[in-house]
């Protein structure tokens, strides 16, 4: 039985006066969700919410365990710590509205919601492409200049670094809602996405979009792209001063180090790379492989960052194991305690 109801919601419009013409902006946008799998809902909302849950606990577990333990107190945990933190944001920019169509049927949303949300979830993208370029400089230092990693990697740079990556998606992002607010939308109102993205919102305007097609260019292949390139380029240097050691287990320790940031830069740039390709050139490919893509890019580091570096990472595998057995060696002097004054 399909979720979306056949009928669609009449387009209720504000009317903004200028001095040219009279412009047309919706009072509210309906999400269509992930047409042509509606009746898979429940099992995409399951199983989605296991992801959103999953990402949440792990990324807080993760900030937690960092925050507690003053011998993580270095520059790649402060790092992984802002990248957690654009995590859980990033998760929860999306997939809270997007569970709410798959379990609730709500696909209605403000205009001013829509924006805000489109808002924050390209922010934190672009945030996200910017610490993995910081953590890829992290590896870079600790591998090639081991002796300076701490003079070079201070924690004022690591704060002006993260001043950066902050300034840097916020100067991006905010022309974005005034570029989308400066369009008419004469017929339609419904977004064929699961969330407020900027291309498919751009998609319902009945004028020139020229300019909004260009700007999110830029922004992906100048800003993204760029990322991805340094990062490419530390790496190339990563591996010409590992294939210089001499030593085969000295080569396999350094390459270790590298291995959980490798993960976490592959689960955010092979799905953001597969989603623009598709979206740009796989015009016969069905729009529900579209949307599902775009939700794995934004579901899938989230989820996997936490996880990756809880198992690779020593440090924090063994924090993790401490208090998992202190907790359950209390919760087992409770129970004997209970049982004894019964």
């Amino acid at each position: 039985m399909s979720h979306v109801s056949s009928s669609r919601p009449s387009m209720n419009v504000r009317h903004d006066v200028t001095s040219n013409s009279t412009r047309l902006f919706p009072l509210q946008f309906f999400l269509l969700g992930i047409p042509g799998l509606e009746d898979l809902y429940l099992y995409l909302a399951f199983l989605f919410t296991v992801i959103y849950v999953t990402s949440v606990l792990g990324n807080f577990t993760m900030l937690f365990i960092i925050r507690i333990d003053r011998s993580l107190h270095e520059p790649m945990y402060y790092f992984l710590c802002m990248l957690s933190s654009v995590d859980l944001a990033l998760s929860n920019s999306t997939t809270p509205k997007m569970l709410g169509i798959l379990w609730m049927n709500t696909h209605e949303i403000y205009a001013e919601e829509c924006l805000t949300q489109m808002f924050f979830l390209h922010s934190f993208a672009i945030m996200e492409s910017a610490l993995l370029l910081a953590m890829a400089f992290d590896r870079y230092v600790a591998i090639c200049n081991p002796l300076r990693y701490t003079s070079i990697l201070t924690k004022g740079l690591v704060m002006v670094i993260g001043v950066l990556t902050i300034s840097r998606a916020v100067a991006l992002m905010t022309p974005l809602p005034f570029l989308i607010r400066r369009l008419p939308f004469c017929s339609t109102n419904v977004i064929h996405h699961s969330y407020c993205e900027h291309m498919a919102v751009v998609k319902l305007a009945c004028a020139d979009t020229t300019f909004n097609n260009i700007f999110g260019i830029v922004v992906v292949f100048f800003i993204g792209g760029l990322d991805l390139i340094f990062i490419i380029c530390s790496y190339i240097m990563i591996l010409r001063a590992v294939f210089r050691l001499s030593s085969r287990e000295a080569r396999f320790k350094a390459l270790g180090t590298c291995a959980s940031h490798i993960c976490a830069i592959l689960s955010f740039w092979i799905p953001a790379v597969l989603s623009s390709v598709v979206h740009r050139f796989g015009h016969h490919v069905p729009v529900h492989i579209h949307i599902l893509l775009a939700n794995v890019y934004l579901m899938l580091p989230p989820l996997i960052n936490p996880i990756v570096y809880g198992v690779r990472t020593k440090q924090i595998r063994n924090r993790v194991k401490s208090i998992f057995s202190a907790n359950l060696l209390k919760c087992s002097t409770n129970v004997s305690s209970n049982v004894a004054k019964t």
